[in-house]
């Protein structure tokens, strides 16, 4: 006999768990399926972010970082060590904790907001009297209808023509979580978030990593000052990375992996390493769906159409995060899940996407939000800049990490801010203070005549504010 909820969340990650948590909270009867399983087969709800993403990659680079820093910089502290060494089965061993803590949080947070989870694969039977019948195919099947269906479905990561990720040696995301042993030399294939973020992470246990990228120009989303300083410290640090590649070949075999490929001018070259890590984007995820049961649209990209509400052509079918329109970040679909079950409630659901901001977490970190530089030239539109180094700052100074910088972009008549652009210690938390101000449209000069505690890193972003107007109290 099939189950009734006023919604039916397709799901569990970041868009998804938000979407019913927040939906069940105004009132509604509300289902969350998610197919993830942990190692034991159990539920692993939150997704590709919990599971195999930001969560578990975040947990490796503090380790890594650790590392490093016991390894390269204890000593300028007074800190003697001798035979330092790196336990990589203790490594994974904790990020895997780290990983089902989030995971049995979601379930809890199901739990006390009385959602009602199913573990399994969620796909359109077909439209119902009253909404859309489900089929949930777990270790008992399910049936559910549901008046609102929320897809929420996530994404994959994109595959390399002929070389297929085996996660052994030809390694997604997935797999470069779960590398069992320090690697002599790793190999990327696309220097995007995933890569530099994982790239990181190896080299910093003692693997020589090689970045080759097919686009002439290094992180071609960032503003190009930026991104010029962020190479810089990379290079300085020992990543190899060479642009304007073309990948013509990939064998993968018992010693590991040998690439193919042109270099920038054309000339034959060969990498021959032993793990390789693909990150060259992902696609959106609706295998299993059974979209065209209930006649689901989707673009050229295979991703779900959407209107600015997240409406899809279906009636009180929605769609949110990776699977629509828009960066592929989980904070976005958090907002468009909170901002979907609100407007199933009647409400205005609101999502600025002008004011999403981007983070790698390398280290340096990088972080964004706005407009780059090279886009306002684009459009013509008259700016000011204004920019600050962190080797001037006495907190950064005193943490040892002096380099980057932070950069503001505000209009040249209203002094709004446009953009800002940070390479440099804690930069994901910093980014935080551009968003808010940027989201109530504020001004440069609002910023500068903020009060920041001093000695902080925050001070760099007022000095950079105060730039744009070519002020500075750093006498």
């Amino acid at each position: 006999m099939s189950k009734s909820f006023d919604v039916v969340v397709v799901g569990g990650g970041p868009g998804g768990y938000i979407a019913a948590i927040r939906a069940a909270q105004l009132g509604f009867n509300v289902a969350c399926i998610d197919e993830w399983k942990n190692s034991k087969g159990g539920p692993a709800p939150g997704g590709t972010c919990t599971n195999v993403g930001c969560i578990p990659s975040k947990a490796l680079l503090q380790s890594s970082e650790h590392f490093e820093h016991a390894g390269k910089h204890f000593a300028d502290h007074g800190i003697g060590l001798s035979n330092l060494s790196i336990d990589v089965a203790k490594m994974l061993g904790r990020k895997d904790t780290v990983v089902k803590q989030n995971n049995d949080g979601i379930l809890y947070l199901f739990k006390k907001n009385k959602v009602s989870f199913f573990h399994g694969r969620g796909s359109f039977v077909k439209a119902a009297d009253v909404g859309y019948e489900i089929k949930v195919a777990g270790a008992a099947e399910e049936s559910l209808t549901a008046k609102h269906v929320i897809l929420a479905t996530g994404s994959n990561p994109r595959a390399l023509p002929g070389a297929a990720f085996d996660e052994e040696n030809i390694l997604s995301n997935d797999g470069a979580l779960r590398i069992p042993s320090v690697p002599k030399k790793l190999g990327l294939i696309g220097a995007g978030v995933i890569g530099l973020e994982m790239g990181s992470v190896w080299r910093r246990l003692g693997a020589e990593v090689v970045v080759l990228e097919a686009l002439p120009t290094f992180l071609g989303a960032v503003d190009e000052q930026i991104a010029k300083e962020a190479n810089k410290a990379f290079v300085k640090q020992g990543l190899k990375i060479e642009l304007g590649v073309k990948i013509n070949e990939v064998k993968s075999g018992k010693k590991g992996v040998t690439v193919a490929y042109a270099n920038a001018k054309g000339e034959a070259q060969t990498l021959e390493v032993d793990k390789l890590i693909v990150s060259i984007g992902r696609v959106p995820n609706t295998i299993g769906l059974n979209g065209e049961a209930v006649g689901l649209k989707l673009d050229e990209r295979g991703a779900i159409v959407v209107d600015d509400d997240c409406k899809t052509n279906l009636p009180n079918v929605w769609a949110i995060g990776d699977v629509v329109r828009g960066p592929m970040l989980a904070h976005k679909a958090e907002e468009e899940g909170v901002a979907v079950a609100e407007r199933i409630a009647g409400q205005h659901g609101h999502v600025n996407f002008n004011t999403i901001p981007w983070v790698i977490y390398t280290s340096p970190e990088i972080a964004w939000v706005g407009q780059t530089e090279q886009q306002l030239k684009a459009s013509g539109r008259a700016y000011k800049a204004g920019t600050f180094p962190f080797t001037a700052n006495g907190r950064a100074r005193a943490l040892g990490d002096t380099t980057g910088m932070v950069k503001f972009l505000a209009d040249a008549k209203t002094d709004e801010i446009l953009g800002v652009h940070i390479v440099g210690p804690m930069a994901s938390e910093l980014i935080s203070e551009a968003v808010v101000a940027m989201e109530f449209k504020a001004s440069a000069e609002d910023i500068a005549r903020i009060c920041h505690a001093h000695p902080s890193l925050s001070e760099a972003t007022k000095e950079a504010a105060l730039a744009v107007d070519k002020r500075t109290l750093n006498f």
